[in-house]
Parts: C-alpha cells; structure tokens; sequence
C-alpha cells in the first residue's frame, strides 16, 4: 500500500506515525513517499535481507531493533522470494557504505528500486517499547512532501486503511503456477525417497530446499489449488508452509487440509500451516497483542523437554489446551495435544496429533535466516511418510 517515487536522500524528512498518534521522525530510508501497514518489531540481530524478501511480512512496516542495519548489503542468493514484500522499513542507523565480500548493493538503493519507503535516525528501541506496551497497530510512514503534509490528514489516511485482523493474504503472495524442486539439484544422491505436496501461502525459497536436500521431490502449488489437483501428483505428504494474513479467513486450506486429514496422508505445517492445522481440527485462532518475530524464541519440545532457539515470524496463534492430550473439536480426527510451548509467554508452538498422521510447529525450521536447532522436524516428517508408507504396504499385502 505505498505510493513512492526516486531513491531517498539521507537528509529527506521522514515520518513514522502509528494509529495512536505516536509519532516519529527521522530521515528517508530507501524511497521516497507513503506507505500504509501494520507497524511490527522484530528482534533478529542479523538476516535483514531475509527478512524483507519473507512473504510473511506482506502488508506490515518492520521494525528493526537491532540498530545497525545495511552493512553487508544485498546479494541475489540471500533472497527469500523474488521481491521485498514489507510494506515499510524502520531503522536506527543505516550504514552509509556496506562491505561485505558477497554484498551485489546497497540495502537503501535496493529498497528505492523497489518502491520501499522506509525511515532511519528513529530511535527503534522506543518504538518498540511502545508497540511492546500498546500492541502491533495501524502506521504509515511519509517522507519528502507527504511528511510536510499535517499530521492530523496523514493520521486519517492511516486509520482508514484495513486491520490484519480478517485479511486474507496468502492468495496474494502465493506462486503464480506449481513448479517441482528436485533432490538431485541439492546435493542428493541415490533414488528420490518421497514425493510431496507443498502449499505456499507465502513460502520461502529455502523450504523446499530444506526437504530436497533429504531426497524429497517438492510440487510447490498455488495457495488457491484444490485437493483433487494436489491428489494428482499422487503425494506421500502434503505440507503446509507460512504465510501472512488472518487464519480464520483461511477457508479454502482448512477445507484442504480436512480432506488430506481424511485420506491419511502425512501432514506437516510450519507457521501459517500450524495454524491452519490447529482450526481443521477446529480449534480457534487469535491475534497475538504484538507477536513474535525474531531468530531468538525460545521454544520447549514438551515430550523430550528440550528447548530450542527458534525463528519466528507470526501475529496469530492457535488456541488450544496446553496439559495433556484432548479430543480434537473435530472428532474424526481423534486426539492431539500441544507439543511445543513458548518459554516467554506460553503461546502454542506446536500441534502433534495421535490417531493420524499429523504435527505442525508454529516456528520457521528451515534457517533462513536463524538458528539450526528445528532442523530436526524435516527429518520426523520424513519418517513419518516412511512410517505411514510401510503400514499401508502392510495392510495391502495381507488383503
């Protein structure tokens, strides 16, 4: 939602003013103009370039807390997706020249290329101590003579745009048509293992990688396509990615993720697919006060007690009792119980169902950017179809 013209100067009046009226102003940060979005915070102390290039971020402004952001530059490889999706960017101080032996540009050039408003010189730790106290909220950041403009008018525009409460965004930063990743193109050898459905809500490139890498052939499809269509491709699993956007308004993926539920077949979800999972088996979903966004989330593994450092990029969450195993809302699909848990504020990070094939995680374990400690969840799904595979071979021969 931004409205942007040519690369911003360093010396560009800029303004970030929140939904409360709460304002800030600093100097131009990429290009110059207005945009419009939810106003977020994230704790991650390196992977910007990740960051802004996740889908997840799709109509929110980005608040950095860590302070120094654009030494290394942009290079092609460290892209998530094919563009920046935040709406807006916030920072404390850009750095004025990068080096970095990889870097292909400058972060600033780069966001005025691609019609990034964004704002530096803002004093990020007040911002986010304030969206920690107040909560995620409606902002909008203006530079060059949208910032001259009174402040009440831009305040209007920003209270007139819509909530992410009952956005429904997957749709829009999906895949434009399916396309296969093949284990043999990353550094796999021997026989491909298992074939997979994968849904992009807004996924990032190294997903896939993540399973390929392990011997999986990944159909990446469009958010919109149907269970027939995915059926087609004759799946082993089906998996669900992340995403932006209001779970409640997920009704095509939950009625998707339904069927598969119903057929058996292996089921894995991260973020988005966590929530989607959590309202198939129909529990509720709700809007998290401001969220937790970072590569430094603690999250305990309830059946072993480990704790793992996580990457985490979500606003909702799923709802769901947290002692002990419980019949799903939905019956057919038998029990599940919350198999992780957040450390800071006891938020449901993961769902593991008993009687079907199931599990999800609300967390972000193919590392891009972040920790490696979740890596370990590609491998369980792996054994999971092999597990699910082998049972069905069984029951067919004894037929």
């Amino acid at each position: 939602m931004s409205e942007a013209s040519v690369p911003a100067q360093a010396t560009t009046p800029a303004l970030l003013l929140l939904e409360d009226g709460r304002a800030f102003r600093g100097t131009s940060y990429g290009a110059v103009g207005s945009t419009l979005g939810e106003a977020v915070f994230t704790t991650g102390m390196t992977g910007y370039q990740e960051t802004l290039t996740d889908p997840s971020y799709a109509r929110q402004l980005i608040v950095q807390t860590a302070p120094h952001i654009g030494n290394t530059g942009v290079n092609a490889a460290d892209n998530e997706s094919t563009r920046i999706w935040a709406a807006g960017y916030v920072v404390r101080d850009a750095a004025r020249r990068p080096s970095n032996w990889r870097s292909e540009g400058t972060l600033d050039d780069e966001l005025a290329a691609q019609g990034i408003v964004g704002i530096q010189g803002v004093d990020t730790r007040a911002v986010t101590r304030h969206l920690r106290e107040r909560g995620a909220m409606k902002a909008g950041i203006f530079s060059g003579d949208a910032a001259a403009r009174p402040e009440a008018e831009l305040l209007g525009e920003v209270l007139a745009q819509p909530s992410m409460e009952g956005l429904q965004l997957a749709e829009e930063v999906t895949v434009p048509k399916a396309y296969a990743v093949e284990p043999a193109d990353h550094g796999w050898e021997g026989e491909t293992l298992f074939n997979i459905v994968a849904l992009d809500l807004g996924m990032k490139s190294m997903t896939p990688h993540r399973l390929a890498e392990r011997g999986v052939r990944v159909h990446v499809v469009p958010a919109s396509t149907t269970f027939e269509e995915a059926m087609a491709y004759r799946p082993d699993g089906v998996f669900l990615s992340n995403g932006p956007g209001d779970p409640a308004t997920a009704d095509r993926q939950v009625g998707f993720v339904r069927s598969f539920l119903e057929a058996g077949v292996p089921y894995f979800g991260i973020c988005f697919g966590n929530q989607i999972l959590g309202r198939a088996l129909g529990f509720g979903t709700y809007k998290l006060r401001y969220g937790h966004r970072g590569m430094n989330q603690p999250v305990m593994d309830r059946s072993t007690g480990k704790v793992e450092i996580t990457s985490q990029n979500h606003g909702f969450a799923v709802d769901a009792p947290l002692e002990g195993a419980t019949q799903a809302p939905e019956e057919r699909f038998g029990r599940v119980q919350v198999s992780h848990i957040s450390l800071n504020d006891q938020v449901v990070e993961g769902l593991s169902c008993l009687d079907i094939p199931a599990f999800s995680v609300q967390y972000h374990p193919e590392a891009a950017a972040g920790p490696h400690d979740a890596a370990y969840l590609f491998d369980r799904f792996i054994a999971l179809m092999d597990h699910n595979k082998t049972a069905k071979t069984k029951t067919e021969e004894a037929k």
